[in-house]
């Protein structure tokens, strides 16, 4: 799966959050300074040559939608971060992210029980 932009990334984000939308539905969503209609445009059909957005034709404008769940681009992502800067080790990912949030040994058993209870 290809790796996405920034942009490309919070145009997605919208996408999963609204799960379709037109153009100006994406524009609404984004912060202040918002985008040119154009550059959103491209970056969406830029998103669609990657596959991760299919549209349909809604009178004269086109509707968006996800192709790729956000799970499972999540879990790409993750799993990229972890083999380019953790040598593959989930357990050096877990360690760093501990040293450097200020994480003690209660949020860690909050988080495991977090993840025992999904399994």
């Amino acid at each position: 799966m290809k790796q996405l932009t920034k942009a490309e990334e919070e145009i997605m984000q919208i996408l999963w959050q609204l799960t379709e939308g037109n153009v100006a539905g994406i524009m609404e969503e984004l912060p202040e300074p918002k985008p040119a209609y154009n550059t959103v445009s491209t970056i969406v059909r830029i998103l669609e040559s990657k596959d991760f957005v299919g549209h349909r034709k809604v009178g004269k404008g086109y509707i968006y939608f996800p192709l790729v769940a956000k799970e499972t681009y999540s879990n790409q992502s993750m799993n990229k971060l972890m083999d380019n800067y953790f040598n593959g080790s989930f357990k050096s990912m877990v360690s760093f992210f501990m040293k450097n949030n200020d994480l003690d040994t209660k949020d860690l058993e909050a988080i495991l029980k977090e993840i025992n209870k999904d399994t």
